[in-house]
Formats: structure tokens, C-alpha cells, sequence
């Protein structure tokens, strides 16, 4: 039996606040994170991931407060993910609300990080982010990019994919930085190729601006199993539950 398609809303916080820029850059405000997260529940969400990008140092108190408080109101999963640098970081998350973790920097530098994660807290609660752009040095013509998209960390994207998968990741979602923010659609060159070579769930994310690009990439073959959007949520150009009604009417299993 086929499981139903996920629409994930994404909040980058910075501050404490919800933010959104374009190729990871040029953020701009878009609300409170604790607000935006009941809005998306009630609309019908099935989950929620929050990418903490603050530079500070001492992020991991602002995120163990940020989980408290979205735990107390939230019916659905959410991930948090940003500055997950070790075991303990994770621990203080899950154990404070967070059903998921996700990391990115911190397994491309220790890539044992994503195994004893999965061994300690179960392979379902261990995402790995990829942020992923176009790259002719690679086999697979794209690269890993780490440090907020910053860094180009010279592993191949689809290779890096395989090995998390190996490791234990549950899950990858997989950002487009080429796509981030511009409204033009997922990258579904790099969605479909990640997914016909990892059999863990792919979610997508990077590009959204039009309820046909959610249909593009949630259905046909090495379709995604789930796609994450920000910006035409936060500023209300259609409602979670707008896209599940018409993916649905467009023939996509999904939690209506």
C-alpha cells in the first residue's frame, strides 16, 4: 500500500524569529515561529521542520525553548534542525519536545555522527539535510554545500545520500540551493536522481511558487515523498490545506 504524500511547511528562525531569504541569503521576517506552527497544524500540516540558523554559540538554549514551547502546542511531528553538533545537542532536543533531529555540517565533518544517532535514539528520528547545487566537478553534477550553503564541502550530493542512508539516516531532505527561494519550481533533475538511488524517504525542498510544482514533484516515478515549502505559506500565497485538496483532485495520495 502506498503511503500518503507529506506537505511540510519549513520556518528558518533567526532570533528567535521566523525568517526567509533567497539562495540562503538577502532573509527577510516572516513571523513568529511558535504562531506560524499552530497556524500550519490547524491547516493541516503533517509536520513541521525548524532550521535554526542563528550564528550565536549559544543556540542550543534557544533551541530547547523553541521545542518546549512548540511541543506544548503542536499535534503533528516537527524536526528541528541547525547547530545539531553531537549526541547531547540531539538528546537535549528529543527529550525537550522534538521528534526529530536534523543535521547537516556536522555529519559532512563526522559522518559517524549520523550512525551513533540512529544506534542511540532509532534511525526515525534522524534526518540529514542536504543542501545540494549544479557542479561540474562531480560524477553526479552536484555538489554538497555546508555551512548554511556557504561552503562547497567537494562531496558528490547523490554519493553522500548513499552513504547517509548506509549510516542509518531515517530520512534526507534534500534543498535545492540553485532553487532556494526563487519560486521557480523544485530542482527535479536532483529530486528524481536522489530518490531512484536511496530507498529512505526523500523530502524535497527549494524552489516552490505554484501548486503544480508540489504535483511535479510528488508524483510519477522517483517522485518525492514529501515536499517542504516556506515562503508561499508564510506569505499567504495559498494554505497547506489549498495544496492537499488539489493534489488529491489530481490523483496524489494524500492526509486530507
Amino acid at each position: 500500500m502506498a503511503l500518503a504524500k507529506r506537505i511540510i511547511p519549513c520556518l528558518d528562525v533567526k532570533d528567535g524569529k521566523v525568517v526567509k531569504g533567497t539562495h540562503f541569503v538577502s532573509l527577510r521576517f516572516a513571523g513568529d515561529p511558535v504562531e506560524l506552527a499552530k497556524k500550519y497544524c490547524d491547516d493541516g500540516a503533517d509536520e513541521i521542520v525548524f532550521l535554526d540558523i542563528s550564528a550565536s554559540n549559544e543556540n542550543r538554549k534557544t533551541k530547547v525553548t523553541l521545542a518546549r514551547k512548540i511541543a506544548r502546542g503542536m499535534n503533528i511531528p516537527f524536526t528541528i534542525g541547525g547547530g545539531i553538533g553531537s549526541v547531547e545537542d540531539a538528546r537535549v532536543v528529543l527529550t525537550n519536545g522534538a521528534d526529530k533531529v536534523s543535521v547537516n555540517t556536522s555529519a559532512v565533518r563526522n559522518p559517524k555522527l549520523v550512525s551513533d544517532l540512529a544506534e542511540l535514539f532509532g534511525t526515525q528520528c534522524v534526518v540529514v539535510a542536504i543542501d545540494a547545487k549544479r557542479s561540474d566537478k562531480t560524477e553526479s553534477g552536484f555538489t554538497v554545500c555546508i555551512s548554511g550553503g556557504s561552503r562547497d564541502a567537494g562531496i558528490d550530493a547523490i554519493f553522500w545520500a548513499k552513504e547517509v542512508e548506509k549510516r542509518g539516516a531515517g530520512e534526507i531532505l534534500l534543498t535545492s540551493i540553485d532553487k532556494d527561494g526563487t519560486k521557480d519550481g523544485y530542482d527535479l533533475e536532483l529530486t528524481k536522481r536522489t530518490c531512484s538511488e536511496v530507498s529512505i524517504p526523500i523530502i524535497a525542498s527549494g524552489g516552490c511558487g505554484k501548486m503544480e510544482d508540489f504535483l511535479q514533484i510528488l508524483r510519477g516515478e522517483n517522485a518525492a515523498d514529501a515536499a517542504l515549502a516556506a515562503s508561499v505559506f508564510h506569505y499567504g500565497q495559498f494554505t497547506v490545506r489549498q495544496v492537499k485538496k488539489y493534489l488529491a483532485a489530481n490523483d496524489v495520495l494524500v492526509r486530507v
